[in-house]
């Protein structure tokens, strides 16, 4: 039985409002990442003692890890569509996203301590453009792979004029052939591109990183299960690092 239209026009409301929290999310982190533009940053003058510290900021961490993990299993959407339409099921996962990260920016505590300090201003300069380099590159790695169907928009849309939802097909645009994982390549970009780099970033890139490397093995299997075409993408594809010769088949 279809949905009515105050039922299809909530669902849009509801994925445009997931989505704008998560754009204002997502420009916030510029600045907490890079120490500039917002009100509270990852560095800053300790306020609790660093057994503290490390304990929140590990919890919290976990916290993102966690929601964007399980969410993101198959299991998990089936159970989510038992209780909002199927359209919502994605920009329920990005709402989820962003408020882990925003409970993140919120409770973080700085550490204090320097790990290095880069002085040289020419090598200031490239790791500051690395650092925007990454966010370009997270940014326009998602437009590569759709980025309206990743962040819910295609779907509350196509729920809203009443059409069926239609996955998208397997494709390797652009970097996909240099490397598997460009969009983590850009977040790792982005997490080690500074030249401050303190006790509390350190933290913060070395926890994601393992992060990263970790989510790849359950975003792989279930790419594997939904693509057969994925295997052979696999074996013959980099995860993160691209090959600085390729083979003469490829």
């Amino acid at each position: 039985m279809p949905s009515s239209l105050p039922t299809r026009f909530a669902v849009l409301v509801y994925g445009l409002l997931s989505y704008a929290v998560f754009f204002v999310t997502f420009l916030y982190a510029v600045g907490f990442i890079g120490n500039f533009g917002v009100p509270k940053t990852i560095d800053g003058a300790p306020v609790v003692p660093l057994a503290d510290a490390l304990l929140v900021n590990g919890l919290l961490l976990t916290l993102f890890a966690v929601q964007h993990s399980v969410m993101a299993r198959p299991f998990f959407k089936r159970a989510l569509a038992r209780i909002l339409p199927v359209a919502a099921e994605r920009s329920t996962y990005v709402l989820a996203s962003s408020l882990a990260l925003i409970a993140l920016f919120r409770f973080w505590q700085p550490m204090g301590g320097g790990v290095w300090s880069v002085e040289q201003p020419a090598a200031r300069l490239l790791l500051q453009v690395g650092y925007g380099a990454g966010w370009l590159i997270v940014l326009g790695t998602t437009f590569l792979i759709h980025h309206f169907d990743l962040f819910g928009l295609r779907q509350v849309w196509l729920f809203f004029r009443g059409r069926d939802y239609t996955g998208l097909k397997f494709v390797t645009p652009g970097p996909y052939r240099l490397v598997r994982h460009p969009l983590y390549v850009g977040w790792l970009v982005t997490f080690w591109s500074t030249p401050q780099m303190t006790l509390a970033h350190l933290f913060f890139a070395v926890m994601t990183t393992a992060y990263i490397l970790v989510a790849i093995q359950f975003e792989e299997r279930d790419l594997a299960d939904a693509h057969p075409e994925y295997h052979d993408y696999r074996r013959r594809t980099p995860m993160l690092v691209p090959r600085l010769r390729r083979d003469e088949a490829n």
